[in-house]
């Protein structure tokens, strides 16, 4: 019966000890993906269609106003807070008159270093293994 005891407290402390560590959890980005880049390229004056050309289809236009155009964005990254940008184009008679609001600033070696978290690699990244490749082919 001891021997029972032993191995149900076993199992249980393996059980305890597995529930309690910490769970990975993907970054999210979810509606419009748009950047400092791509806000900058928009000028007063474009027509609707060019707008939807650089920016895509927007989140939300408003039934009741059609000259309005809100493109939203939010990014969770892992176990941390929901970031919500929001983007509003405003149009006078077809052509682009007025953007409001803000967006995910886009930081090349911010980039980089999150996507070699996944293992991405870039052709402008030096690679130590491309490297040894090239000497062992040249000598």
């Amino acid at each position: 019966m001891t021997t029972f005891f032993r191995i149900a407290a076993a199992a249980l402390c393996a059980m305890a000890a597995t529930a309690c560590s910490p769970i990975y959890k993907l970054d999210i980005q979810q509606g419009n993906l748009f950047n400092k880049n791509l806000v900058d390229s928009l000028k007063p004056g474009m027509s609707k269609r060019q707008v939807t050309m650089v920016m895509g289809s927007p989140s939300i236009i408003s039934p009741f106003d059609q000259n309005r155009w809100d493109y939203v964005s939010t990014l969770r990254k892992g176990n941390g807070r929901m970031a919500t940008k929001d983007l509003t184009l405003y149009f006078e008679n077809d052509a682009l008159a007025k953007i409001e609001g803000d967006y995910f600033a886009e930081d090349p070696v911010e980039l980089v270093k999150e996507a070699t978290k996944y293992k991405r690699q870039y052709p402008d990244d030096k690679r130590p293994d491309d490297d040894k490749k090239k000497q062992q082919q040249s000598g």
